[in-house]
């Protein structure tokens, strides 16, 4: 680790800190996405990844490794993966494993295996391989998403994947729900729309709200028949849904979809709450604002038209908002963001949340500016430990992509 005392500037708070995790001057290094289950439930150790950039890594990479970080251990650094393909890390809700999926895909084959490692790299065992068609269907999964998701008791893991074989153009994107008990794998929806789905578990670990997946729908999405997306979302943009992990229950979130207000692609849960919460674009005012909502029963592909829709605009207080990458603390009561333009000056911002559905956010707190070009493979991505004492994020200030820990919040 490596103290940056020269990131902060004259609006930084006095009591905090920043540290460069990776520093490695040929091979980039990057945080996981932001929505990912990567901490350890004290806040104590976390996993990031080397040779990979803010939206994944290439399956391919010999130098790919997801690396434990021990923050108490001045963040020393260890790797938990070696495997070619690895992808896809949820760390287990009660700190004891890393699952990760190996990618040996290809369309219409190949294979897909859910391991896990204990967290001091021993332990390691294969849960569960996915090397013929899907049960029940004649779909072979490829293309696998770069996130997975964990229950909050920890017996399942999602992750989604293209399921076409190469013959025809708007072959249908799935989702697949993996029991780590049982090693069984069920495929609970699919369909062409299904190409970016960011499948999230909500966290509460009430009994039913446990077994619900927020995950996001690009309607008018093109991609040819070996599931390259050449265009995410049509005129009216995507919509987020939240369907239970047996594939009933597909409710919406009353979001975007009206012609003004669009989803911009980032979404996640407040906290253990069933809230959520995302950032979209409005033509009019020319915004980038945080949304947050409950889910209320599908009629129609409406977003914010959806009856029954509960929504509360967090940023109505901040002056010309442009907010876009954020993340709560496992409270749920406090949010980090990018605040925009995204370039070179984007800041990162801390709020604290009041009344779900009632409270926008307040007392912002400017942390510092990144410097990151915020070019695609370089987005801040900022996010919190669980107990929202420390902040992460992206840059590629050093002139290539880098880990940084915000400490003393």
């Amino acid at each position: 680790m490596k103290l940056r005392p020269d990131l902060l500037d004259k609006r930084s708070p006095e009591d905090i800190e920043v540290i460069q995790l990776t520093d490695e001057a040929d091979v980039p290094s990057s945080h996981i996405y932001m929505e990912a289950q990567i901490f350890t439930p004290d806040s104590r150790r976390f996993v990031l990844h080397r040779s990979a950039h803010a939206h994944g890594s290439d399956r391919d990479d010999p130098l790919h490794r997801y690396l434990l970080c021990d923050i108490e251990d001045d963040c020393a650094l260890s790797p938990l993966t070696d495997e070619p393909g690895a992808t896809g890390p949820s760390i287990s809700p009660d700190g004891r494993w890393l699952y990760y999926f190996v990618n040996a895909t290809e369309i219409g084959g190949g294979t897909l295996t859910l391991r896990r490692v204990g967290l001091d790299g021993t332990g390691r065992e294969t849960v569960c391989v996915v090397d013929a068609p899907l049960p029940g269907t004649d779909f072979r999964p490829s293309r696998i998403y770069p996130l997975s998701t964990i229950s909050s008791d920890g017996k399942r893991v999602a992750i989604s994947g293209f399921l076409g074989d190469g013959q025809a153009e708007g072959a249908p994107f799935g989702l697949m729900v993996f029991d780590v008990e049982a090693a069984t794998v069920e495929l609970i929806i699919h369909g062409p729309t299904w190409c970016n789905m960011h499948p999230q578990y909500c966290r509460s670990t009430d009994a039913d709200a446990s077994h619900d997946i927020l995950i996001q729908e690009n309607h008018d999405n093109v991609a040819d028949a070996y599931g390259v997306v050449s265009r995410l979302t049509g005129g009216l943009g995507a919509d987020i849904h939240v369907i239970r992990d047996d594939g009933t229950d597909f409710r919406t979130m009353p979001w975007g979809r009206d012609g003004n207000e669009f989803c911009q692609g980032h979404q996640c849960w407040r906290g253990r709450s069933t809230w959520a919460i995302t950032s979209t674009g409005t033509r009019e005012p020319a915004e980038a604002q945080l949304i947050e909502g409950r889910a209320a029963p599908f009629a129609g592909h409406i977003g914010i038209a959806t009856p029954g829709g509960v929504r509360n605009d967090l940023t109505r207080d901040y002056p010309d908002p442009h907010f876009y990458h954020f993340a709560t603390d496992i409270a749920g009561t406090r949010l980090v963001s990018d605040a925009g333009p995204l370039g070179p000056d984007a800041s990162i911002e801390l709020a604290e949340l009041g009344e779900p559905g009632a409270d926008a956010l307040h007392d912002f707190r400017h942390l510092l500016s990144p410097r990151s070009t915020c070019d695609k493979g370089a987005h801040i991505h900022p996010f919190l430990s669980p107990d929202g004492s420390m902040a992460f994020f992206n840059s590629d200030e050093s002139g290539i992509l880098q880990a940084y820990m915000i400490r003393g919040l």
